[in-house]
């Protein structure tokens, strides 16, 4: 899946699936259950916390 189609179905900017990606930014809750929803995978499988 493309960075814009993602960020499309999430409803935020590709630039903000890049700065996720790259671990410059930390999405918000609802951000964070979008994308583990796209994926249809536990929040824990997407996302590590340091």
């Amino acid at each position: 899946m493309s960075q814009q189609t993602l960020a499309e179905k999430v409803g935020v900017t590709r630039q903000t699936i890049i700065a996720i990606e790259k671990d410059k930014y930390s999405p918000s809750l609802e951000v964070a259950f979008k994308i583990s929803d796209v994926f249809q995978k536990p929040l824990e499988n997407i996302f590590k916390y340091k």
